[in-house]
């Protein structure tokens, strides 16, 4: 399902429901009928916000040539905080794999007592990186966050050092700061990233370029730096399918599409009549 939404009303303006995957020829044409309707009224295209697929950056520099293009910022975020949760993943499958294999009963040696206590310390320990594990991808943390962040990661300097990157990270989306200061501190990020071969295989999307697509945002204050507005009506369309089990067919999706589209262009009218009604109502 293909469609393009306003970011400033979200709401859906143009959609084609596809029988096969989408490809670049598809795309091609859905921009151009885009094209065609914004050229009959009069309107022009300033910006677009879209995933990182690459699908769309072709048919746009043909359709839409010098058309600014940013990438969803969430989508660069989910693939890095995928990146470093998998990298917590595997410390904590080498911390299991150190832990000792005790005999049955209670440690009767010095040397087996020692070994339980290490059992039980990296037992322990890799409990606490399973628990806490959002503390290394989390946005913002709190004073007792940070205290148990510094915990769980004690004796795991790469571990502290992939948080430190996220944090860089995120400031480089601040939208105080111009494009051209993100794209030095980006520049800056990556030379540091070189430096630290514990964790640089870990976070090779950083030297992506959709990386560099998602910053354009911070030089428009209309251009969204998400797609949300997409995603919110794409979510909105699978939940109503879990309900409606006839609007799978090819027919029935756009047929419903199409029939959403009428509601929200009536919305405003139905308010007002809401509005009217409720004061003739109240005698007002």
């Amino acid at each position: 399902m293909l469609s393009i939404v306003d970011n400033q009303t979200f709401k859906r303006l143009i959609y084609e429901a596809l029988d096969h995957d989408p490809t670049q020829d598809d795309i091609e044409r859905f921009l151009g009928r885009f094209k065609g309707d914004l050229d009959a009224r009069g309107l022009t295209l300033k910006g677009v916000t879209s995933d990182g697929s690459p699908l769309y950056p072709v048919p746009l520099g043909k359709i839409f040539p010098g058309i600014a293009h940013q990438i969803c910022k969430f989508h660069i975020l989910a693939e890095l905080t995928k990146a470093v949760l998998r990298s917590v993943a595997k410390v904590r499958k080498q911390l299991n794999n150190k832990v000792p294999k005790l005999p049955k009963g209670r440690p009767a040696t010095s040397q087996a007592k020692r070994a339980s206590r290490t059992k039980k310390r990296l037992e322990q320990k890799v409990a606490d990186l399973f628990e806490h594990r959002h503390l290394f991808v989390k946005h913002t943390l709190t004073p007792a966050e940070n205290k148990t962040l510094l915990r769980i990661s004690r004796g795991l300097p790469h571990l502290r050092n992939l948080r430190n990157v996220m944090d860089e990270v995120y400031r480089l989306f601040d939208r105080r700061c111009r494009t051209s200061t993100a794209l030095a501190k980006l520049a800056r990020l990556r030379s540091r990233v070189r430096r630290f071969t514990s964790v640089g295989k870990t976070l090779q999307k950083i030297f992506s370029p959709n990386l560099e697509k998602a910053l354009i945002f911070l030089d428009d204050s209309l251009l969204p730096s998400t797609s949300n507005a997409v995603e919110r009506g794409n979510r909105r369309h699978r939940k109503m399918q879990k309900t409606v089990y006839s609007v799978r067919t090819h027919a029935q999706i756009s047929r419903r599409i199409a029939l959403d589209m009428i509601r929200d262009e009536r919305g405003h009218a139905r308010s007002q009549t809401t509005v009217t009604l409720h004061l003739g109502r109240t005698g007002t």
